[in-house]
């Protein structure tokens, strides 16, 4: 009866964070209506303003936070260290320091 539970719960498990993988990008290295690629910079800019567009977001149906028209792993970076800069987190982030008493 345990081993069953243990299968049980690793499948669900495995379901939730399969669930939760992203989907392949089919407009990544195309150009949008105006024929514009985003990169580096872009993304990091998307990145850094996340939090705001991201409510934004939730109220329109023309605002995205994430551009699908991009130049792949260069933009993606950029919007991770843009992310990672407005939050303070990462590598770039400021860690508690332990006081001595």
């Amino acid at each position: 009866m345990k081993a069953i539970s243990v299968i049980g719960l690793l499948f669900i498990i495995i379901l939730v964070f399969s669930s939760c993988m992203a989907g392949q990008n089919d407009l990544e290295k195309t150009p949008n209506k105006n024929g514009n690629i985003a990169g580096f910079l872009k993304g990091l800019w998307h990145g850094f303003i996340t939090p705001i567009t991201f409510i934004i977001s939730i109220f329109t149906k023309h605002i995205r936070f994430y551009e699908v028209h991009n130049n792949g792993f260069w933009y993606n970076f950029g919007f991770v260290l843009g992310a990672g800069l407005f939050l303070s987190g990462g590598i770039l982030g400021r860690g508690k320091r332990k006081r001595k008493k």
